[in-house]
């Protein structure tokens, strides 16, 4: 008999994470996640959870696919993160729910904080990188919270995080909290 172990991952885990490797791989690769994979995923934990727990474990999916991609839209819509990232939580909310999605989205918060904080750091960026956020609080101050067009990731000059990492690090400090 195997000795029981409550941090042993289940299937939903094991896929999660999966998708997850992959999402890394393809990010740092290409600075991109393919709606193939994040659309893909969401689908498929939606079908997975509507076969085994019927309408109950397809509004659990549903919900933590919406909850997943309502996390991170406000820094997507304010042009501080891809597309891709937003859909990526959102598949992983989908296979783990709406609560595992709260932790990885805050997880992830401040995963990408450190890390773009090394980042910045080993490119000789980071005084640029501070400067950068008071120039942005400050604009939010006095026009309210909309994009700053200097700002975005489609108009950026400094080096960019492959977002996919931190994610994939509060997926995991999230599984394993768990």
């Amino acid at each position: 008999m195997l000795p029981t172990n409550e941090h042993i991952m289940n299937a939903f885990q094991i896929i999660v994470v999966g998708v997850a490797i992959v999402a890394v791989a393809w990010d740092v690769a290409t600075r991109r996640i393919p709606n193939a994979l994040t659309f893909g995923a969401a689908l498929a934990a939606f079908v997975v959870h509507a076969y085994i727990g019927g309408w109950t474990g397809a509004g659990t999916a549903a919900a933590g696919w919406a909850a997943g991609v309502a996390l991170f839209f406000p820094v997507f819509a304010l042009g501080g993160m891809g597309a891709g990232d937003v859909k990526l939580l959102g598949a992983i909310g989908a296979w783990l729910g709406p609560v595992a999605a709260l932790w990885v989205a805050l997880y992830s918060g401040i995963a990408g904080g450190v890390m773009g904080l090394v980042v910045a750091g080993f490119s000789g960026y980071l005084v640029q990188a501070f400067t950068n956020v008071w120039s942005l609080l400050m604009y939010w101050r006095i026009v309210g919270l909309k994009p700053a067009p200097e700002l975005t990731l489609s108009t950026h000059r400094g080096p960019r995080l492959a977002y996919a990492v931190p994610v994939f690090a509060g997926l995991m400090v999230t599984l394993w909290l768990q």
